[in-house]
């Protein structure tokens, strides 16, 4: 059983900082048309990241997941076309009327289907498997039981599944509250994030449920207990979230995720890593963790703050003038953040147990304290991460051969000279230096030494090791197979008609539904807004529920700050919750 880590990449640093922790492929944004717009990257510096990704068997996905204005869509595809030629191994999009352009090119970079594409309905992956896709990227909200049925009834199509990191709260490509209060569009790569913002919780009748809480704000997602169910449900990509995170972040995520799955898995990359540091998810940027829907409904909302927790420390069992003592078995250390999830803090010192911070607080005796910066495994993630690929050695008649995990092998001679006075001594010279690969892409597994060896100095035989590392490191690309995309065919859609929540943007994406015989009813809400009240967001969080309110029949509004008001609608038999415009734009 193979699958594959899929690792965030907002740079080119943090892309190979993530292959040499462990990622089987990356995914970044390229200078436009990402859903992050915040993390652009130049062709050069993707082509430098696909040269360096594929000397492992690694892979990188360029996101193009983004809505398109007609004027966009050339450039977006002449943009696919570069990705093809410098060897991305496959773009991610969103848009239909680009996938119209790659189908009408016959291009065979593979084409991952966004989880922008809400694919969170049975009949909508089965139209993308239908199409000729290799892939679509589930919606985080699918249960273990769902994912097991897709993937029964498409089993020949890839699925990938988020395994960790932020969580919008609504469904994907479904969001359209930074778009109505500001016209920043989540669909365009440019969110507010208005679902981190503080709300009021009150009825139809004016009556005040919950006062300025973050009730749209989630935990973060943690699937590390599910990864055995989530592969045998047929996962084969599992997808670290944060193409905005720092390379800390990924580095450590990247390391946790790829030692959980080797336990139940084999990678589709090449190579091990040896990690200066003892990954742990907990000490990188965390909002508290959930595991969502993948088995039942759980508290998965974090109504207290969209900050940062970190890792759980104790309580306060002690308060002094100036510091406080916490009951925790950890050690504390100086620059460390702490935080009750409201309050933080920097620890300035820790004497005898009493940590004294750098300004004044507002703990209390009994408070919950949490490390959301621990200063030394900060200072360790900083530390190299090398990535090396096993090899065998052979000498056998005055030949070299290096034959690595894969089975790539290459052949060198060795060179004449004259016979060694002690060849014991020259063979043990011999794999000494030949076993010094520290700074290379590999490492030794077994030499073997058939023959006697003619006299080297070790610098010839230092120059040996290294053409015959570059020589295999060649060897090794020319052998990588990029996978390529077959002819995408129109098929029939699973419905008749779309309304704005099918995101069509442009004309092509028009004419691609068209050719799918579905009647588009209007077009996106970034090119048009509707006069009649629309669902904004629609989302598996349930106010309700997490209010313990469900027997309720109470009406609820999301009040924000600057009192305009909000409807929610309950979809119980669905377990649903949606996040309405006001009845007039102005309404408050």
């Amino acid at each position: 059983m193979f699958t594959e880590l899929l690792s965030p990449a907002k740079d080119k640093e943090t892309a190979i900082a993530a292959i040499d922790c462990g990622a089987d492929a990356v995914y970044m944004g390229a200078f436009a048309f990402g859903a992050r717009r915040n993390a652009p990257n130049s062709l050069e510096d993707i082509k430098e990241v696909v040269n360096y990704a594929h000397k492992f068997w690694a892979k990188v996905f360029i996101t193009v997941n983004t809505i398109l204005k007609d004027e966009e869509i050339e450039e977006a595809f002449i943009l696919v076309k570069e990705l093809d030629k410098i060897g991305v191994d496959a773009v991610i999009i969103q848009d239909m009327g680009l996938l119209k352009r790659i189908m009408e090119e016959n291009l065979t970079i593979p084409v991952h289907m966004s989880t922008q594409c809400d694919n969170r309905d049975f009949e909508k992956i089965c139209f993308f498997n239908k199409l000729g896709v290799p892939r679509v990227v589930l919606a985080r909200e699918l249960s273990l039981e769902q994912i097991d049925k897709i993937h029964k009834i498409n089993p020949n199509l890839e699925l990938e599944a988020f395994v960790h990191g932020a969580l919008c709260v609504s469904y994907s490509g479904q969001c359209y509250l930074s778009q109505y209060i500001g016209g920043r569009s989540a669909n365009r790569g440019e969110c507010a994030q208005p679902c981190r913002k503080k709300y009021t919780i009150v009825t139809k009748d004016g009556e005040v449920i919950a006062k300025d809480i973050y009730a749209l704000c989630l935990k973060d997602f943690n699937a590390s207990s599910h990864i055995k169910e989530m592969i045998d449900a047929g996962i084969f990509s599992f997808k670290i979230e944060g193409r905005l995170k720092d390379i800390n972040y990924v580095k450590n995520i990247t390391a946790y995720y790829r030692q959980e799955l080797d336990k139940y898995s084999k990678k589709t990359s090449s190579g091990r890593s040896i990690y200066p540091f003892l990954p742990n998810p907990e000490k990188s940027f965390n909002r508290g963790f959930t595991d969502y829907f993948l088995e039942k409904r759980k508290e998965c909302f974090s109504f207290k703050s969209p900050k940062s927790l970190g890792e759980y420390l104790g309580k306060i069992t002690e308060i002094k003038k100036d510091c406080f003592k916490i009951d925790t078995t950890k050690t504390i250390s100086a620059q460390d953040g702490l935080t009750d999830g409201n309050d933080g803090i920097l620890v300035n010192k820790v004497i005898n147990g009493y940590i004294y911070p750098n300004k004044s607080f507002k703990f209390l005796k009994g408070d919950v304290i949490y490390r959301n910066f621990d200063s030394v495994f900060e200072k360790e993630l900083q530390k190299p991460v090398k990535r090396q690929i096993g090899v065998n050695i052979n000498v056998s008649n005055s030949q070299i051969i290096i034959t690595d995990e894969n089975n790539i092998s290459i052949m060198i001679s060795v060179p004449n000279g004259e016979k060694a006075q002690n060849p014991q001594k020259m063979q043990e010279i011999f794999i000494k230096q030949f076993s010094k690969t520290g700074e290379s892409d590999f490492y030794i597994i077994s030499i073997n030494i058939e023959d006697e060896l003619p006299f080297l100095p070790v610098s010839e035989i230092n120059d040996l090791r290294r053409r015959a590392f570059n020589t295999l490191t060649e060897e090794r690309i020319k052998s990588y197979k990029r996978q390529i995309q077959p002819a995408i065919h129109y098929t029939q859609y699973y419905k008749k008609e779309v309304d704005y929540r099918a995101n069509i943007h442009n004309e092509n994406a028009v004419d691609f539904y068209k050719n799918c015989d579905v009647n588009v009813k209007e077009m996106s809400l970034e090119k048009h807004m509707p006069e009649r009240q629309i669902e904004l967001m629609r989302t598996k969080h349930c106010i309700k529920y997490a209010l313990n309110m469900c027997k309720s029949d109470k009406n609820l509004i999301i009040k924000d700050e600057y009192g305009v008001k909000y409807p929610l609608k309950f979809d119980c038999k669905n377990c649903e919750m949606a996040v309405l415009s006001p009845n007039t734009k102005n309404e408050s």
